[in-house]
């Protein structure tokens, strides 16, 4: 199998993070692995994707930090969609928010192409190109959410603020990562004015209600084909606990990876989103639980599978990849026949 993961740069990608180890996966199972940054795309004008990348061949490997170090030293070389049989999209938009505003959409565009040539997508670009902000999350069932309006009225945003006496959640429609995030109170509702305006300099506002169990932190669950990804009776979902005087729980705030136990609270959970991950051909999603309410479902990087792969000893990414060799072989089996979209949850 030849596999290529689009990231956001190549001198940007952490050897620890989720994607390089994903790939060094595919790289210990015997596939051709392509790390492909958004700026090295292009579209050749015999109509196929051509794309300048990196990889590595023929070198053993003890861990995926060493391998993703030896693949960010090698030069570029020449990959096109005639040759791959799998593209990852693992890059996150809402980093380039701002720096690189034309990158935003480039991989889900770009991927487009290649499944055109029959390249297996994933995930499903062009249900991707729907998600690129946080109001995906809307369309999935209301039992799922916290109370929530989307808005750039400062009327609307305060009503809803006295609705939810005096205590909610103000983050942008577009990000991730827990960037510009603010829990609004009766303490700094003085301040409710200026916070609205600068989430608005960069679009459209989420008011949402407060939840008291985030005080506790959130729960990371990942899905892969619409079912939690489950090792020798580990399932990938981690607890994460909130940094001291932090409202936000991701790592990159300093929020702390702990084990989590998986409940039937939870399990209903990831049963509900189920059916609209399959249809929209959302292959692997992160989903953040808070108590019996879903925060956010990550389409397009969600991290953090390594971390608890060693936090459980047990290999999540082979599984993910192992997931992936089926496809493969399925479109083999079916040429011209199945859609990207259901080929990427089957």
């Amino acid at each position: 199998m030849k596999i290529a993961f689009i990231i956001n740069d190549h001198n940007t990608e952490k050897p620890n993070y989720t994607t390089p180890g994903l790939g060094y996966a595919a790289y210990k199972r015997g596939h051709d692995v392509y790390f492909i940054g958004v700026g090295e795309l292009s579209y050749a004008s015999k109509g196929h994707l051509s794309v300048r990348c990196k990889t590595v061949t023929g070198k053993n490997f003890n861990t995926q930090e060493t391998f993703f170090k030896a693949v960010q030293k090698e030069e570029f070389s020449k990959v096109t969609s005639e040759e791959l049989d799998v593209l990852f999209l693992r890059n996150n938009p809402s980093d380039e928010i701002n720096e690189r505003d034309w990158a935003q959409n480039a991989a889900f565009i770009f991927g487009e192409i290649a499944m055109r040539n029959g390249v297996i997508v994933l995930n499903h670009p062009n249900s991707l190109a729907g998600a690129v902000n946080k109001m995906y999350f809307q369309h999935f069932p209301e039992i799922l959410r916290p109370k929530t309006v989307i808005s750039r009225d400062h009327n609307e945003i305060k009503a809803f603020f006295e609705e939810q006496k005096q205590k909610m959640i103000l983050k942008p429609l577009q990000g991730s990562g827990g960037a510009n995030v603010f829990m609004m109170d009766k303490k700094n509702a003085h301040n409710l004015s200026q916070t609205i305006d600068a989430i608005c300099r960069d679009g459209f506002v989420i008011a949402q209600e407060y939840l008291p169990d985030a005080k506790n932190g959130d729960t990371r669950l990942f899905l892969v084909n619409g079912e939690p990804l489950e090792v020798k009776g580990q399932y990938a979902m981690m607890k994460r606990v909130n940094a001291k005087g932090e409202i936000r729980s991701n790592i990159h705030a300093g929020g702390k990876p702990t084990k989590a136990v998986m409940t039937d609270e939870i399990m209903e959970l990831a049963d509900i989103v189920r059916p609209k991950l399959v249809q929209d051909g959302m292959f692997m999603v992160g989903i953040d639980i808070v108590g019996n309410k879903l925060m956010e479902i990550n389409v397009f990087s969600p991290g953090g599978l390594n971390v608890m792969g060693q936090m459980y000893g047990v290999d999540f990414s082979s599984k993910v990849i192992e997931a992936i060799e089926k496809k493969v072989d399925y479109k083999k089996m079916y040429p011209d026949y199945l859609y990207n979209s259901r080929l990427a949850t089957l």
